[in-house]
């Protein structure tokens, strides 16, 4: 969401998840999501102009992450293997679930996936999204969410001095207390990231965790929602939608306190119809959310995991 592709490679390469594939003989690919650093060009928009942060995770879902399977197929000629994490993790089950992507797809790992985000319980986090389900556009007037920004930064304060809420720790303060992460890793991340994002992207996010359903953005007025999506209420991503033979391993943790153990359940039970064997579960009981990414042992933990799944695949 507010992160580069870099973050994948924070680790060193032998404790890596991209540099692990490559050494397995896999072709890498590693996607940047839109607003951040790498993905900042447009073709007619510059990042000084509003209409350039008009989009949520919708736009994400039907057209980054198809356009990015188009590019590599158009390189390869192969179906590719996905791995996601966090917000990849989002858009990738709801473009699997509006049938995009699927003809071009080998298999999906989802790494501490987000889908229902209700009982996320992070204190930063609720603060946060009770702020921007008031539509905090009002607020700012601002199009862009950029974190390092004095605006946001300025936002991001007076949501720190909270009650409850600790911002000393941030990693801990929006992930959850991370079990098995090397401090200078963390330092390296706190400087690469967090990157802009779309105001709108999240108050999308928001309405998630108050709706307690994937569905498209919510224009906050009925007659704009019939605008854009022909009726009252946004569309819902239905899950049971994902093809059932899609092979798909899913990993999460115990500690997670964005992807929370109850609605990942929750995920669960939406692929409950999923064939037996193309489903494969791990839950790490110490893990939270950047453990996946960059915790010192994911690689003896999950990456082995995920590196044996994809040549199952083959």
């Amino acid at each position: 969401m507010v992160q580069d592709g870099m973050t994948w490679l924070l680790n060193p390469p032998e404790q890596n998840l991209p540099l692990i594939l490559a050494d397995g003989g896999f072709d890498v690919w590693i996607a940047n999501t839109r607003g951040t650093r790498y993905s900042c060009r447009h073709t007619s928009l510059q990042p000084n102009e509003p209409g350039f942060w008009n989009w949520s995770w919708d736009e994400m879902v039907v057209f980054d992450l198809p356009a990015v399977f188009d590019y590599v197929y158009s390189q390869t000629g192969q179906k590719a293997h996905y791995v996601g994490h966090s917000l990849g993790t989002l858009i990738a089950l709801a473009s699997f679930s509006e049938g995009l992507l699927v003809d071009k797809l080998k298999s999906a790992v989802l790494l501490s996936p987000i889908a229902y985000l209700s009982h996320m319980n992070t204190a930063l986090g609720v603060a946060a999204a009770k702020v921007f389900a008031g539509e905090i556009t009002t607020l700012f007037g601002l199009a862009e969410f950029n974190p390092k920004g004095e605006p946001v930064a300025k936002f991001l304060k007076a949501l720190c001095d909270y009650p409850g809420v600790d911002c000393y720790d941030l990693l801990t303060s929006i992930t959850g207390q991370n079990c098995c992460l090397n401090a200078s890793t963390v330092d390296l991340f706190l400087k690469n990231e967090p990157q802009s994002t779309s105001t709108k992207n999240m108050v999308h996010l928001a309405q998630t965790v108050r709706d307690g359903v994937l569905a498209k953005y919510n224009y906050g007025n009925p007659n704009f929602n019939v605008m854009h999506y022909g009726e009252a209420k946004p569309p819902i991503y239905n899950l049971s939608n994902i093809p059932h033979n899609l092979p798909i391993f899913i990993s999460y943790g115990g500690k997670d306190a964005l992807s929370d153990v109850r609605d990942v359940e929750l995920l669960l039970d939406s692929l409950k119809l999923h064939d037996v064997d193309k489903l494969t579960i791990q839950y790490i009981k110490d893990y939270a959310h950047a453990d996946f990414i960059m915790g010192v042992n994911a690689k003896d933990i999950v990456y082995n995991q995920v590196v044996s799944f994809f040549n199952h695949q083959r």
